[in-house]
């Protein structure tokens, strides 16, 4: 939980059901620092509580995203303690993947190191055109880290993410489209359109997003996993009003009214 004397580097911004956060320290490109690291996961934690909330967009100030862990914090340390202070960026990961609300990273600038874990574990990556992103890990002689192991891989596949890695090299956001690392590339705005994929995510039935995110963090690997969370989900799903207010709506041709139940 982040110490309430801390200088705030996170914040928050409400837009009916689409909730903004904002990585704050545009003179260290948004540098991930551990003070930032507790003020995300504290901002997530409230907004995945909060019923007026249904999606996220998460995006850094001053024209960058988010430039990786903050070097001038990357001393030496007993392995105990180490170890512990990594456990504030691994429970941010698990929070966004597994999180019953759709992230979309709004990447402009730089996303560097565990700026690029971040984004990857958004459900949606929106790049401008002077987005960059660099697996930078090894040139401080470090791994992937913040889930980065995990969540880059799953969007570019284990042969590309090993060379992302084992390289550090950087890509503008026509390359990260397409591998993978990025879903689209902004047109215009870049926050405004975040908001409109954020606000498509808000605007379905959010039983079934959360129900969606948990059945592919949870893994869908191997086809006895794809089957066993259909057969374990799908007939909770047909039980719920959304989904009767769907089919209800198809029939009549109106737009739905989703409720969350």
């Amino acid at each position: 939980m982040a110490d309430d004397t801390e200088e705030r580097v996170v914040d928050i911004d409400r837009d009916g059901a689409v909730a903004v956060i904002t990585m704050r320290n545009p003179e260290r490109r948004n540098a991930l620092s551990q003070a930032m690291r507790f003020q995300l996961i504290d901002a997530f934690g409230e907004l995945f509580e909060d019923e007026n909330c249904r999606a996220i967009v998460l995006t850094g100030a001053g024209g960058h995203f988010c430039g990786g862990g903050d070097i001038t914090e990357m001393e030496p340390r007993p392995l105990a303690v180490s170890r512990m202070r990594m456990r504030v960026g691994t429970d941010l990961a698990r929070l966004m993947v597994t999180g019953p609300k759709p992230v979309v990273a709004a990447v402009d600038g730089a996303a560097a190191g565990a700026g690029v874990s971040l984004a990857a574990a958004c459900d949606f990556v929106l790049a401008s055109d002077r987005a960059r992103f660099t697996c930078a890990f090894i040139k401080v002689g470090l791994l992937p880290d913040c889930g980065g192991l995990y969540s880059i891989p799953r969007r570019v596949g284990i042969a590309k993410a090993q060379e992302l890695f084992g390289l550090g090299e950087t890509i503008d956001s026509a390359e990260a489209l397409r591998i993978g690392l990025a879903n689209r590339l902004a047109k215009n705005a870049l926050l405004g359109e975040a908001k409109d994929i954020a606000r498509a995510y808000a605007s379905l039935p959010p039983v079934t997003s959360n129900v969606l995110k948990a059945v592919m963090a949870r893994g869908i690997d191997t086809l006895e996993q794809a089957i066993g969370s259909e057969i374990d989900h799908q007939p909770m799903l047909r039980m719920t009003n959304d989904h009767l207010e769907a089919v209800d709506a198809f029939l009549n041709k109106r737009s739905p009214r989703y409720t969350n139940s």
